[in-house]
């Protein structure tokens, strides 16, 4: 996926920059990158490769070579950026968090009217430049910002640094979040609000889908109105956000307590404890354990100097080392217990697989599990929240294969909940890693959790809805 943060303001920028980017490092595993405006100096721009390192430590050394009022910073999950052009709309740098499903159609067709890309990631084309190259094509931003808007197919939200402003561009869908802080003197906008309080920022405003704003120190400018209609990505709330993050002013950690407790309140399963898996399961099961009336135990936790998120890996044998390596058991705390586990999702079954035997040989009497999502039955065409590939390194898709010979057959009946085809691939995962007892949570709950209309929030993972 990828974060990234902007800031402008009457003094000089670096450290709010350099902080504000990292507060977004959770969102992305493979490119940091930085970029700044000075009167004197022009643009200076910056990237590293984070695949093997953190953004701080990779950009902490140079940040004396940044000068100016005014830069844009992105961690990012596909190419590398900031990127830097000159155009007929001026200088300008660009970062994108966006996944462009028609990139090749669409770099075909630039090329067929005599435009050049510089920019190759792996030896493909840097989408981001390819934003930036339809952006140019405009008149004016605004213009560019929509050819982009109307051109792709997938989603795209991105920041502009000119000569002496930002820009910021919600996706047209809404898809990924954009909120802009506030403090004395400078303006930052941020896909995670999470970013501000640290840095004296105080949330001003959320950017609607499709929603253009153009920022000074001195103040903000709409340029384009929001949409009236959005998608905003559940799988924010359920995985990815940063607890005390908001979105759609829904706060992340909110959200999943109040999901957590809608399913312990319902659940008749007897249990001795609750615990949540490390990071994004523990906001669940603190309200699941409220919710059940039973007490909140820390059985397993995680080690988090040196270990990244297991779900971004592209390659699958570290996926499994470091699901595997991460997560610690407390044996006195599991001994003889009958625990309930909550965690965000089952994606591909690695963590569930690992933490479920080193449970039972540390001792649990039972492992029931609760998972704060729907079974995720369809792959995602909108956003890059993983990175499979293909849709069988779904746990669901590949049972799907095993009981139909087909893993395109029959998904709806699948995705609908208490239907048999649903029972039988619950209970399938359940037997297969040697549950207690698995349940999902329900598409209803968690839109009622997050508190927004059904027609707002995309869910396509979950039931195959498209707006389109």
């Amino acid at each position: 996926m990828g974060g990234f943060f902007g800031t402008i303001s009457k003094s000089a920028c670096i450290a709010d920059l350099f902080y504000g980017t990292d507060y977004n490092s959770h969102l992305g595993t493979r490119r940091g990158g930085l970029a700044t405006y000075d009167k004197n100096e022009g643009f200076i721009r910056s990237i590293h490769n984070l695949e093997n390192s953190y953004f701080r430590s990779k950009f902490e050394a140079g940040l004396s070579k940044f000068k100016g009022n005014a830069g844009i910073g992105i961690i990012s999950d596909t190419d590398a950026q900031p990127i830097v052009i000159n155009s007929r709309l001026g200088k300008f740098a660009i970062v994108s968090v966006a996944k462009i499903q028609n990139l090749d159609e669409l770099e075909q067709e630039l090329l067929e009217r005599n435009r050049t890309f510089s920019e190759l990631s792996s030896g493909k084309t840097n989408q981001t430049e390819l934003v930036a190259q339809l952006i140019s094509e405009g008149r004016t931003f605004v213009e560019g910002i929509e050819n982009v808007y109307n051109k792709i197919k997938g989603s795209c939200s991105l920041l502009l640094l000119t000569e002496d402003a930002l820009i910021a561009a919600r996706d047209k869908w809404g898809r990924t979040p954009i909120v802009i802080g506030k403090k004395e003197g400078a303006y930052a906008v941020s896909s995670e609000s999470s970013s501000f309080p640290n840095l004296g920022y105080e949330i001003d405003k959320f950017v609607g889908p499709g929603e253009i704003i153009r920022l000074t120190a001195d103040g903000l400018e709409q340029l384009r109105k929001p949409n009236e209609k959005m998608q905003i990505c559940s799988f924010l709330w359920v995985y990815y956000g940063f607890p005390a993050s908001s979105y759609e002013n829904r706060n992340v950690e909110e959200v999943r307590f109040l999901s957590g407790y809608k399913m312990g309140q319902k659940d008749k399963s007897e249990v001795d404890c609750a615990c949540g898996i490390p990071d994004s399961g523990v906001g669940m099961a603190l309200g699941y354990a409220e919710g059940k009336g039973v007490p909140y135990h820390r059985a397993i936790a995680k080690y988090t100097p040196t270990w990244p998120r297991s779900f971004t890996p592209s390659n699958q044998e570290m996926r499994s080392l470091v699901a595997k390596m991460k997560l610690i058991p407390n044996r006195a705390m599991l001994q003889g217990k009958r625990i309930l586990f909550c965690d965000d999702s089952i994606v591909r079954g690695t963590q569930l697989r690992d933490n479920v035997k080193i449970l039972y040989d540390y001792g649990a009497k039972e492992v029931h599990m609760r998972i704060a999502c729907p079974p995720l039955i369809y792959g995602c065409p909108f956003i890059g929240f993983t990175s499979s590939k293909s849709d069988l390194e779904l746990i669901t898709r590949r049972i799907i294969k095993e009981l139909e010979g087909d893993e395109n057959a029959n998904l709806d009946k699948y995705a609908t909940t208490d239907s048999p085809e649903y029972k039988k691939l619950v209970n399938i995962i359940a037997e297969r890693f040697g549950l207690t007892s698995l349940q999902f949570n329900t598409l209803e709950t968690l839109i009622d959790a997050i508190g927004l209309p059904k027609c707002k929030v995309c869910t396509h993972c979950f039931d195959g809805s498209s707006c389109f």
